[in-house]
């Protein structure tokens, strides 16, 4: 067995959280070079951990091995949503995820399918009206957002406009309450990230419990009559699934989307036109641009990873940027080559970790892989676009959700309109 490379450094003066935070696709970039290993050790969060940078370690780590690594109780995610499945642990975890899964896959799916179409209509069908170029990112978040707040509060924003922008208002600020200090302060005219998050999620808290208590349709409904641990867990789980989270990450992913398209006319009508070349087209967009830099886990007896000892206690982060670049696994890592998905790596799906991977992975995967078919078809079938000044700085940054540092660009051509189209603008 080979010693894990890298030095777990000493308490708090060895720690290299800041400079992970800072750029984490470099610091893992430099260390795997470093080291020549894509497993390596330093200090994370002030706790020697080991990053997972390959194919093979992932697998391990989520997979095979996942009952010897558990969330961090502690973790900031705990403390802004509460016991759900996401920042649970052992049979809890398992309980929760068979009474979810339902919710997520089946006859719930496909109910959700009318309501996801007409969502991408009314979110996308003006992004050529102005004339000017649009901000994708900002555009993709309302549309995310719209889909979150009507398919899991039956709240529709062209029903009820106000409560609608009141929930969007306080999601964002409990979804700053994750990438701040967790300092709970209130002085005289100033409260701090965490306090204002904190403060959010009660307000939210008030609004969702209403919800369960007196709605009986849709997700909400449902939802409710599930069972769960305890008279807590719909409403923590609710605040889960409305989270700037999820809006953000499939803001992410479309963004990406039309990035990896612009200027490529060619590739937008294979897509429109090949449902499986339009598949491989979005695994490649998430195997290069994964909204989630990784996750990570707290060692809970001594085992290994890839060949490498990983002591009781240790973190133990995978990184899936590095992951899904890993040369032994996907050929011209850094190229966009959707072909690959059809060719050398068919069927190797589960080597992504966008969304984890194995017995946790994100119970929403199914649902998410819907909707971002949807919208990208919408897209493919009404608009031509392209970058919009054609030079710009698309260099990404990768935390807190993965997006060009300086929101991109892009003016959108409506293609030859049909008559309904025609009708729906006069």
């Amino acid at each position: 067995m080979y010693k894990l490379p890298g030095n777990a450094g000493v308490s708090v003066f060895g720690d290299k959280s800041l400079e992970f935070y800072r750029d984490p696709v470099s610091f893992c970039q430099q260390r795997i070079e470093k080291h020549r290993s894509r497993v390596f050790q330093c200090r994370m969060l002030n706790r020697p951990t080991a990053f997972i940078c390959s194919v093979q370690g992932m697998r391990e780590l989520l997979c095979e091995k996942s009952n010897l690594f558990l969330k961090d109780p502690t973790d900031l995610m705990t403390n802004m949503y509460g016991d759900t499945v996401v920042t649970t642990n052992g049979e809890e975890a398992c309980l929760l995820r068979l009474s979810l899964t339902s919710l997520f896959a089946g006859s719930c799916l496909e109910s959700s399918s009318d309501y996801i179409t007409s969502v991408c209509e009314r979110c996308l069908k003006d992004l050529s009206l102005s004339g000017q170029p649009e901000c994708v990112y900002s555009a993709f978040k309302r549309l995310g957002t719209e889909l979150v707040l009507g398919l899991f509060l039956n709240i529709r924003a062209e029903e009820q406009p106000d409560l609608f922008q009141e929930i969007m208002q306080l999601c964002t600020q409990h979804w700053h309450g994750l990438i701040s200090a967790p300092i709970n302060l209130k002085v005289p005219l100033w409260s701090s990230g965490f306090s204002t998050a904190l403060d959010a999620r009660d307000k939210l808290m008030v609004i969702i419990k209403d919800k369960l208590e007196n709605d009986t349709q849709g997700f909400v409904g449902s939802l409710g009559s599930l069972p769960l641990p305890d008279s807590t867990s719909a409403s923590q789980h609710l605040l889960l699934f409305i989270s700037a989270l999820i809006p953000k990450a499939l803001a992410s992913l479309l963004t990406s989307f039309t990035l990896a398209l612009s200027g490529n006319k060619q590739a937008r009508l294979r897509a429109m036109e090949d449902p499986d070349y339009l598949r491989t087209v979005l695994l490649e967009v998430q195997r290069l641009w994964p909204p989630f830099i990784g996750g990570r886990r707290i060692a809970d007896q001594d085992t290994t990873i890839a060949g490498f000892p990983v002591p009781k206690d240790y973190g133990a982060i995978y990184i899936s940027h590095s992951v899904h670049r890993d040369p032994e696994v996907f050929q011209q890592p850094d190229n966009f080559l959707p072909e690959r998905w059809s060719g050398r790596n068919a069927g190797q799906e589960h080597y992504l970790c966008s969304f984890g991977n194995g017995p946790r992975s994100c119970i929403g995967t199914k649902l998410t892989d819907v909707f971002l078919k949807e919208a990208c078809m919408y897209l493919l079938k009404h608009y031509d676009w392209c970058l919009d000044p054609p030079s710009q700085d698309l260099e990404y940054k990768w935390l807190p959700v993965s997006r060009p540092a300086n929101p991109p660009t892009i003016s959108f051509t409506r293609l030859d309109l049909t008559r309904s189209d025609r009708s729906d603008t006069n």
